[in-house]
């Protein structure tokens, strides 16, 4: 875990030298998958050389770690955002799930770090805690906002907020395959919607509120 820390000391150019590998191998591991992808194809991609390739991450496992983090601080970022009123309402579950169902590209780009996680566990990297890791990361964003929603009494006492985080997160990621394979958005609302739907049924009997 180490080497995919930057270097504590780095100039300005360094962290944005950094970033720019980060961003180009992100796309190429996304685009032609990790076994494809090698240091010359990135030296290319980001305008480097060889040696501030090593100087910053020295073996492909150091590169793969910094990836997964890269993509999934993005990832979570954006969720973490307030626009999404930090998931704490049922309004803002339905959001969420437009913006991905609105987002013409969603169908054609699909989920980068669900993507990188297809090529990464089909390789010998010593990756998979840390893909493990941004998921659930990912996962509790949502169980977070659904622990606040039952405290509030927006859902019912015993609706289990974790079980519904990972139902939201297995929503999103396999609607989000099967709408590539189909080239079609359709599977994503679809699973989307079913799973918010299932949210709203512990608002049951509740007097909600505000």
């Amino acid at each position: 875990m180490e080497a995919t820390r930057a270097p504590q000391k780095l100039t300005g150019k360094g962290q944005a030298t950094r970033a720019r590998i980060l961003e180009h191998a992100a796309e190429l591991i996304y685009t032609r998958g990790v076994h494809a992808t090698n240091n010359e194809q990135l030296r290319r991609a980001a305008g480097i050389s060889g040696s501030q390739l090593n100087h910053y991450f020295p073996t492909k496992e150091s590169l793969v770690l910094a990836v997964i983090q890269w993509q999934a601080e993005r990832i979570l970022t954006f969720h973490r955002s307030e626009r999404f009123a930090s998931f704490e309402n049922l309004d803002a579950l339905r959001e969420w799930a437009d913006f991905y169902v609105s987002y013409e590209r969603s169908y054609r780009e699909g989920c980068t770090l669900g993507s990188l996680a297809s090529e990464i566990i089909k390789t010998d990297l010593d990756v998979r805690a840390e893909l493990a890791n941004a998921f659930e990361q990912w996962a509790d964003i949502f169980r977070t906002g659904l622990e606040r929603m039952r405290r509030l009494g927006r859902i019912n006492a015993d609706a289990d907020p974790a079980q519904l985080a990972h139902l939201l997160l297995s929503a999103f990621q396999g609607g989000m395959l099967l709408a590539q394979v189909a080239r079609d958005i359709t599977p994503l609302k679809d699973a989307l919607h079913a799973a918010i739907d299932h949210v709203e049924t512990f608002t049951g009997s509740l007097n909600q509120q505000t």
